[in-house]
């Protein structure tokens, strides 16, 4: 089931499943800007990731001695949302959780996805409950993948600031301690397969909170993320996509303990709290 919202310049749709957004799209000149999800490359569209983001040591983690197992990037893209509000140009999904979600995450919590269409902007919001009587740990992300019709290399990013990036390497999809430098040109960084040779891009910290994508120097999009401390970037080889990705919280170092309440990058969520992060697509 999907369900569109609409103002008079954009539509965008979103899957129940994940509550996921599969579609953002220009009604003038029906530019979709959304990846179609080919899974011959990747058969996604912009998955939610939450409880964790990446992968866990093991694919496991410890509380209160016990040992719980998460798959990479949790569970909330596998599931079902319930609509709990509409309107024309907003719509608020809500996942609960569940004795399934309690035997891989025993927290009770609500995750609501709030998407929200304002003239040429898709604002997306997650905001995290925590419904339990004590401390819940949680990283969220998201995946969104943005359509890049015709040569890659046409492509750049145009960061907000002129700063050195700092790539943290991936060893078994774990964070290890290795590090490449990205020098920007002009606050760019130019599209090329070579970049993701071994796997996404992952920054711990950035001064930017805006990154643009150009086609040959021209501006498409601006993607926002001010209160998303992490980034990953990612693409497949000769894919037509790419994945601008805030993060709150990263995969597991290769030295970590197990201990999910000390994960580096986790957010500790005090009892009967919510908070929430926000990302947004403006089309230029």
């Amino acid at each position: 089931m999907t369900t569109t919202l609409s103002n008079s310049i954009l539509s965008a749709t979103i899957n129940h499943k994940g509550a996921e957004l599969i579609s953002l799209q220009s009604l003038k000149t029906k530019k979709e800007y959304i990846w179609e999800g080919d899974p011959y490359f990747w058969g996604k569209h912009s998955p939610v990731l939450f409880p964790i983001v990446g992968t866990l040591k093991n694919n496991s983690y410890q509380y209160k001695d016990k040992i719980y197992f998460l798959s990479r990037h949790g569970f909330a893209r596998d599931f079902d949302f319930n609509i709990v509000s509409q309107e024309k140009n907003k719509v608020v999904f809500s996942l609960q959780n569940t004795l399934e979600t309690f035997n891989i995450y025993p927290f009770q919590f609500e995750l609501q996805l709030i998407y929200t269409l304002k003239k040429t902007e898709l604002i997306v919001t997650y905001k995290v409950i925590n419904n339990s009587s004590e401390t819940m740990p949680f990283s969220i992300g998201g995946h969104p993948a943005f359509a890049l019709k015709g040569k890659f290399e046409n492509y750049t990013l145009q960061f907000e600031s002129g700063e050195k990036l700092i790539s943290y390497g991936l060893e078994n999809d774990l964070l290890s301690d290795k590090t490449q430098c990205i020098q920007l040109k002009n606050e760019q960084l130019p599209l090329t397969y070579s970049l993701f040779e071994k796997d996404a891009l992952v920054f711990k910290s950035l001064q930017s909170k805006q990154i643009q994508i150009l086609e040959n120097n021209n501006p498409i999009l601006n993607f926002k993320f001010d209160n998303f401390p992490n980034l990953g970037i990612w693409t497949k080889l000769n894919a037509p996509f790419i994945c601008l990705e805030p993060w709150l919280g990263y995969a597991d170092t290769i030295n970590a303990n197990g201990n999910i309440l000390e994960k580096e990058g986790v957010k500790l969520l005090e009892s009967n709290s919510d908070t929430a992060y926000t990302f947004s697509v403006e089309i230029v």
